[in-house]
């Protein structure tokens, strides 16, 4: 988390394109995506260089030729502030759609990111505001990797206290604790089939940074899994795929598959069968709307008869996860106890066919103050086999910040710690002695079956009346004249004041 002078420093940057015309915050982080690339381009030449010069031998792979070297940031970043702004637009930038066009670029080929970089515009109003911002970005030291990726966090939370475009992000914690819960390892490979911003593969890979840092560097084959085969994500935004992508990257990971994909439409003729690739599923995937049965895909269909996209969604996460393969998904109240047929047999089929593990109840103010529904976490494993005898319930009532649309922070009043330790202790015996008034509790399968399937927390909880005693109403009439006497004596009061 960046703090202080730094975050000053973005805070200023921010304020800079915004005085200078670009008002709507999600292009300001497309175009600040873009200068991060240029850097990081050139940020890797010069590593390329050093490594030359460090072992007598040629330059491999250069991502600039000679003749491309004022294209880099280093080069440019000194120019004044006219020539700099026709560098950046008219050598620069049509530099960076062409990568994986040359054949000196072979590894700039290989990065995701470069490949989403075809449709890049450069938007920037002004020479000054281009200058300016490049300044300011060249002055913050980004050689540490835990900086780059704060850093870039940080900017994406401006996209949603902006109020434009973030409605969909989900707040950060929210993603820590799915992904505290689902503990990945360095086996996983872990999909988001509607990844926006890729901020649950970030929160994966910072998790698995923190719990499996020698594992995943145990040697090159490792590594390179870390980097290429584990982080999976698609959407049908090409500015978040950039966006994500950029993510990832500033994050320590490289060459993610993120890719244009729309994850509910039938598959192309190009297309390969990702069916039982994944391993682990983290997902806050669209649920507003509906789709047509014909721009469908087909085998979804087959599954749950629908035009829900929420609906939808939980099919084709059944679809990409391997057996064994687990699932935590944000999804509105209406899944959990939706009357129509598709809901009914969308829920019997992961009770039934699969292992739902546990729902987590969240109050309806954490989306605020872009969305005021009401949503649950979904914990699912995929088995073909049934294996639920039990759900776990946990129904969360705060989460660290007021549930109003402020959204002031209140570390005070969170249950987040408390719902990753009783998670821990669910299969012990602490957990199953709970009463159905405690905040976390479990539902046996068969009562769930009797209840036609229904997983909303309201149908199992207990609430607990506490017994009030009020006063006699004798006592309460007493009262009731004794304070109008006294107010009959105010304005008799008042009248031979005024007279």
């Amino acid at each position: 988390m960046i703090t202080g002078e730094l975050k000053s420093k973005i805070d200023k940057i921010w304020d800079t394109m915004w005085s200078g015309g670009i008002s709507n915050p999600l292009v300001v982080i497309e175009q600040l995506t873009y200068l991060l690339f240029i850097k990081r381009l050139d940020e890797l030449h010069t590593l390329k260089e050093k490594q030359a010069n460090r072992t007598r031998k040629p330059l491999e792979n250069p991502i600039f030729s000679e003749e491309q070297a004022a294209l880099r940031w280093s080069r440019f970043k000194d120019m004044n502030a006219d020539v700099m702004f026709a560098t950046v637009r008219d050598q620069v930038f049509p530099f960076i759609k062409t990568l994986g066009q040359n054949t000196t670029d072979a590894e700039a080929t290989q990065n995701t990111y470069s490949q989403h970089m075809k449709d890049a515009m450069f938007t920037m109003p002004s020479p000054r505001v281009l200058s300016n911002v490049v300044d300011q970005l060249d002055s913050i030291d980004m050689s540490d990797a835990d900086t780059k990726g704060d850093l870039y966090e940080y900017m994406l939370g401006k996209i949603a206290s902006a109020g434009q475009n973030g409605q969909f992000r989900t707040p950060r914690h929210i993603i820590k604790l799915m992904v505290d819960m689902t503990a990945p390892t360095p086996q996983d490979a872990i999909c988001d089939p509607a990844c926006g911003t890729a901020g649950f593969l970030v929160a994966a890979a910072e998790y698995l940074q923190a719990h499996h840092r020698t594992e995943i560097y145990r040697d090159a084959n490792s590594t390179k899994r870390y980097i290429e085969d584990t982080f999976f994500g698609f959407d049908f935004d090409n500015t978040m795929l950039r966006i994500g992508s950029m993510n990832m990257l500033l994050h320590g990971v490289d060459n993610p598959d993120i890719r244009y994909k729309d994850s509910l439409a039938e598959r192309g003729d190009n297309e390969g069968d990702d069916s039982e690739t994944y391993s682990l599923i983290l997902a806050n995937p669209p649920f507003a709307g509906s789709l047509d049965y014909e721009s469908t895909a087909k085998d979804l269909q087959r599954m749950v008869k629908t035009k829900k996209t929420e609906l939808l969604f939980i099919a084709l996460f059944l679809r990409l996860l391997q057996t064994g393969g687990r699932a935590a998904v944000i999804v509105p109240d209406g899944v959990l106890f939706g009357s129509s047929n598709a809901h009914k047999a969308l829920r019997e089929m992961i009770v039934e066919k699969h292992k739902l593990d546990g729902i987590v109840s969240m109050p309806s103010g954490v989306f605020k103050p872009y969305a005021g529904v009401s949503t649950a976490i979904l914990f699912f494993t995929k088995t073909n086999k049934g294996g639920t005898d039990s759900v776990w319930f946990y129904d969360m009532q705060a989460d660290g910040f007021s549930l109003d649309d402020k959204r002031n922070p209140q570390p005070d009043k969170s249950d987040l710690p408390d719902i990753l330790q009783r998670w821990k202790e669910r299969d012990g015996e602490a957990e199953s002695q709970r009463k159905r008034t405690d905040k976390s509790f479990l539902v046996p399968k068969a009562e769930i079956a009797a209840n036609d399937y229904d997983l909303s927390i309201n149908r199992y909880k207990e609430v607990k009346h506490e017994k009030v005693t009020y006063d006699a109403p004798k006592v309460i009439l007493e009262r009731l004249a004794k304070l109008e006497e006294e107010i009959t004596k105010g304005q008799k009061a008042l009248k031979e004041l005024i007279g």
